[in-house]
């Protein structure tokens, strides 16, 4: 088993077919072909369905392997030059839409000037797409909402914001600008998907007053559900940083007594130990955040990450 074989399997996994995976490669066809037949010798395993390049069971195990030995291998690299005070390499992180929108510019920003030596990839994916990414290693860190309930990964907190409850100007909770949690039994809602944080959170402040929430939508995507009702789809709760940037329209915010906070925090897998621009990269996040928490209106750095800095 080599290097050269791991990569071909992974590329076929990538780019759903043998030829294109040789393009990616920059190499031909047959090498590919060549590669993961020996590897599958090796293994004593069939890795790809050769009737269309799908990976098998036993192809998906592999390649989700190889992946992290691409990474391993790639933070290697950037380690042992972070030993010479040049941090270099790329940072594979991700980041929830509705957080990335106020604060991915600056982090980039400050990472260009502290660390004009890392990439750093980012990825918009919600909190339930971040956690298998994280497992497999196809991405080193995530920024999502808490709490997290995987046993391969850990978490730290960043910061906590406030909820806001969005409605159409015609709503009929339009005209208060403050109201009770209990005032949302029976209104139909854009609510996240049960089984998120977010959703969860708000389902146990609702049993608590007493009610249930009754969901119009539930959509996968804290952005797109703020983004619905700023554009009077329906009534939904989003945090405060939610709001599109140059959000107009007939809508309004109430504040409800009772909602929770979102917490927003920092996860990586267990088992691993991040890359010199990885660490980078929490590092430079860590300082913009401070220093923009106190200017975003509703959102709370953790106490962890002010001592931090």
């Amino acid at each position: 088993m080599d290097l050269r074989q791991l990569n071909a399997l992974v590329a076929v996994a990538d780019h759903a077919s043998f030829s294109a995976a040789a393009r990616a490669l920059h190499t031909v066809q047959s090498n590919v072909s060549t590669h993961v037949a020996r590897l599958e010798r090796e293994l004593g395993v069939t890795l790809v369905n050769r009737n269309g390049g799908a990976l098998t069971e036993e192809g998906e195990v592999v390649a989700a392997r190889a992946r992290r030995i691409q990474n391993e291998l790639d933070a290697l690299t950037a380690d042992v030059a972070a030993v010479r005070d040049v941090v270099t390499g790329s940072a594979m992180v991700a980041m929830i839409g509705s957080t990335a929108r106020w604060l991915a510019p600056a982090v980039f920003e400050a990472m260009a000037v502290e660390h004009p030596n890392v990439d750093v990839i980012l990825h918009d994916a919600s909190s339930s797409l971040q956690l298998p990414q994280l497992v497999s290693g196809r991405i080193e860190v995530g920024v999502l909402a808490l709490p997290v309930d995987d046993p391969d990964v850990s978490t730290a907190p960043l910061f906590e914001e406030d909820s806001q409850l969005i409605v159409p100007e015609d709503h009929p909770l339009a005209a208060h600008d403050k109201i009770d949690i209990t005032a949302l039994a029976n209104q139909p809602l854009l609510l996240l998907p049960r089984g998120t944080s977010f959703r969860d959170s708000l389902d146990d402040a609702a049993a608590k007053a007493g009610i249930e929430l009754t969901a119009k939508a539930e959509v996968d995507g804290m952005r797109l559900v703020a983004t619905m009702a700023f554009q009077g789809y329906g009534a939904a709760i989003a945090p405060a940083s939610a709001a599109p940037v140059g959000a107009t329209g007939a809508w309004r915010s109430v504040q409800v007594d009772g909602l929770p906070r979102r917490q927003v925090g920092l996860a990586q897998r267990k088992r691993s130990m991040l890359s010199a621009p990885a660490r980078a990269f929490i590092e430079v996040l860590s300082q913009v955040l401070t220093e923009k928490a106190a200017s975003q209106s509703g959102i709370h750095a953790s106490p962890e990450l002010a001592q931090k800095n």
